[in-house]
């Protein structure tokens, strides 16, 4: 019984070892034939990197690096025209900024010179009689640009006028009466000033330094009553007047270019037709503290108002 036993229980475990080892080539092909089927259907992670090739996307990326920087430069070449077209040309040859020429003269900078160490300002709280410390000259407005000189203005190299070369704008018979009313008057120094424009407008400047406020306001050289040398009868400019909000003293205008200056006194005449020849005259007069600024232009048919009016501002503006 025991020999069945040991017979019985070999012949048992041995064959089950084979059958399992049998087994296993089995299922070798079914992977193979599975991942020969694979790329038909869906690819593997492993996969993916040989089934998608990497250049179409460098090609696309590049194809859209190309199409922005295409892009950026046409509205970069777009923006700089439009720069160059607005600093360039004048306002009105551009559309949306289009302004009418009104006939403005272009001035340089204007800055008024520097005063000695310790000096006031002629409009200051400490200066109650105006008086200009600075260098006349200094405060004598400058040409505008493209101007020409004009030598009717007898100035030397300094920019100073002799009393008698000032008097040759006024009327032959005056001009003796006039001359002692200067010298009587307190009379320090004249400087000025002449260009000529291309419309041919002439324009002299003059600014005449007194003793004091007072002596200014008694020089009678500077109203309707002045005779100038080849000038008709003189009245206020009406352009000018229209333009004041308040009275003749108020210097609260209206028209392009003005300001206020505080301390100044504006006087605008105009010859009033007929004129005496083919050439009208327009005369401002500035009295500022110790300061009777004169400006007196000229043109054949008739002064334009605008650039009359925008020296007489400037020239106020350096006197305030």
């Amino acid at each position: 019984m025991s020999e069945q036993t040991d017979t019985a229980a070999v012949p048992a475990p041995v064959p089950a070892p084979e059958a399992e080892s049998a087994a296993v080539p089995a299922p070798v092909p079914a992977p193979e034939a599975e991942s020969a089927a694979v790329p038909a259907v869906e690819p593997t992670p492993e996969a993916a990197p040989e089934a998608v090739p990497a250049a179409p996307k460098d090609r696309r990326a590049l194809f859209a690096a190309l199409r922005w920087t295409a892009a950026v430069a046409v509205f970069a070449a777009v923006g700089a025209g439009v720069a160059y077209g607005i600093t360039q040309p004048d306002r009105t040859d551009v559309p949306g900024l289009s302004t009418e020429d009104d006939g403005r003269w272009t001035f340089p900078a204007l800055s008024q010179p520097a005063l000695p160490a310790g000096a006031p300002v002629p409009q200051g709280p400490d200066n109650k009689e105006g008086t200009h410390y600075a260098q006349l000259t200094g405060l004598l407005l400058p040409a505008p640009k493209g101007a020409k000189a004009d030598d009717a203005v007898k100035a030397d190299k300094d920019g100073v006028v002799p009393p008698d070369a000032f008097l040759e704008e006024y009327a032959p018979d005056t001009r003796e009466k006039l001359k002692q009313s200067l010298e009587w008057d307190g009379l320090r120094q004249i400087v000025g000033r002449g260009w000529t424009t291309a419309d041919g407008t002439r324009t002299h400047v003059y600014l005449l330094r007194f003793h004091s406020s007072g002596f200014v306001d008694a020089f009678k050289g500077c109203d309707t009553n002045a005779r100038f040398d080849g000038v008709s009868a003189l009245d206020l400019d009406d352009v000018w007047s229209k333009a004041k909000n308040t009275q003749m003293n108020s210097t609260t205008l209206d028209f392009p270019g003005a300001a206020n200056f505080d301390g100044t006194d504006l006087s605008v005449y105009q010859e009033v037709k007929p004129f005496l020849g083919e050439e009208q005259s327009k005369i401002g007069c500035l009295r500022t503290g110790d300061v009777l600024g004169m400006v007196i232009q000229t043109r054949k048919g008739e002064v334009a108002p605008v650039p009359f009016h925008q020296t007489v501002i400037l020239q106020s503006q350096l006197l305030s």
